[in-house]
């Protein structure tokens, strides 16, 4: 028996999982052992994160270093998920096919309607070509208010109709589905985004709080498959409420996170897999620390 299975299984039998985290405060758990063991065993999915340091949105990014990427991650997933069909990272599909990977294909949208017809008209081209397995048309527009529910149901019924033999859906935080009965209904599938770190939850109580967000979203989902399309915790940066990143936090986030979607047959794309230093910008310096490995592509646990 290996070291996840037998502390794994000590977990289980010591009482009721669904209420505590499978890996709280033991002592004698040696969390980058079981760290490896899980990933090792491959999880679900990861985000694929595009940019080395000096990059960022609006730089085009060369097949070498996708390439590059996709080595080191494809030992360890079953799917990859990509945020956009232009600036290269159109070509992220397609070498993860070379890989054996399954595909969540992203195209962005955002105000600039222009880049938005770019952006759907290479999503559809992937998909006709094979490199598509799920189809997302849009991340965060409703939250980042940049389309109206309108709008988007536009681009997402626009798709649909081009690409009949494949799940099409839209990403966005678990509670937009609970608000929008309409975009549950024109979605194959629901593809919603949980994060207790950005709610301000402890890290003590986050496992918790994510299995909640999966169960608001599947309450409302009128029988269709959730897949939580990112969920992650910093391990690094700035604290949020009570959330407080550590590289401890992370390490155990992951593990609680894989093991419980093994455990449910749940279907998880982590975020993400590289740090990515851009992201501070937006998010201040919590944002460059949530992958896997870090900028130069060196695994952080």
């Amino acid at each position: 028996m290996s070291f996840r299975e037998e502390k794994y299984l000590t977990y289980k039998r010591s009482g009721d999982v669904a209420e505590l985290s499978y890996i709280d405060n033991e002592p004698d758990v040696d969390l980058q052992h079981l760290f490896r063991e899980v990933l090792n065993d491959k999880v679900h999915g990861l985000c694929f994160s595009l940019y080395e340091e000096g990059q960022g949105p609006g730089d085009q990014i060369s097949e070498a270093q996708i390439r590059k990427r996709i080595e080191v991650l494809a030992p360890h997933t079953e799917w990859i998920r990509s945020f956009s069909c232009t600036e290269g990272n159109q070509i992220i599909p397609v070498v993860a096919k070379e890989y054996g990977l399954k595909t969540l294909v992203g195209a962005w949208l955002s105000s600039d309607k222009e880049k938005n017809e770019e952006e759907i008209k290479n999503l559809i081209k992937l998909a006709r070509d094979g490199y598509v397995d799920i189809a997302a048309v849009g991340n965060e527009v409703l939250y980042r208010d940049d389309l109206s529910e309108t709008e988007l149901l536009d681009y997402m019924k626009d798709v649909k109709e081009e690409l009949t033999d494949i799940p099409v859906g839209y990403v966005d935080a678990y509670y937009e589905f609970t608000q929008r009965p309409a975009l549950v209904e024109n979605s194959d599938v629901i593809l919603c985004n949980c994060y207790p770190y950005w709610e301000g939850t402890s890290f003590e109580h986050s496992f918790q709080h994510m299995r909640q967000m999966y169960h608001q979203a599947k309450n409302v989902a009128q029988g269709k498959e959730i897949i939580i399309t990112e969920t992650g915790w910093p391990s690094k940066g700035e604290p949020l409420g009570d959330a407080i990143p550590s590289e401890e936090n992370a390490l155990k986030y992951f593990i609680n996170t894989n093991l419980w979607a093994q455990d449910e047959d749940v279907a998880v794309f982590y975020f993400s897999s590289f740090d990515e230093s851009w992201k501070k910008s937006n998010e201040g310096e919590v944002g460059a620390y949530w992958g896997i490995w870090d900028h130069n592509g060196k695994l952080k646990y």
